[in-house]
């Protein structure tokens, strides 16, 4: 990965790492909806949301445009598909590693059973 990629994933996984922003993604990810529709579902302040969908926007997750005096938000499903690969990465680097103490594990067995015969 280039130092430009690891910067976006850094976005990404921040962004990812609150509770309402992920919410926010379930949302945007099944329909447009507007920055103020989604304001009235969180117990916060409009501003607050709005700096949340600002992050997510940021961190390439969601597009915003605007139609008259809404703003309206929709899901990236490629930079969503991007997250869920770079995901997949790590757990294949880790099933490896699994993998090798098994070995290792295996190894050592054979050779103590091999030393009490």
């Amino acid at each position: 990965m280039t130092e430009h990629d690891e910067e976006r994933a850094d976005a990404m996984f921040h962004a990812l790492a609150d509770r309402t922003r992920r919410d926010i993604m379930r949302r945007v990810l099944s329909g447009e909806h507007s920055v103020s529709a989604l304001a009235a579902r969180y117990d916060m302040s409009f501003a607050a949301v709005q700096k949340h969908v600002a992050v997510l926007e940021k961190a390439g997750l969601l597009t915003k445009r605007r139609n008259g005096r809404e703003q309206l938000a929709s899901g990236d499903v490629t930079a969503v598909r991007s997250v869920a690969s770079m995901l997949s990465e790590l757990e294949q680097v880790w099933r490896g590693r699994i993998a090798r103490i098994d070995e290792l594990l295996a190894l050592d067995a054979a050779s103590n059973d091999n030393q009490e015969d």
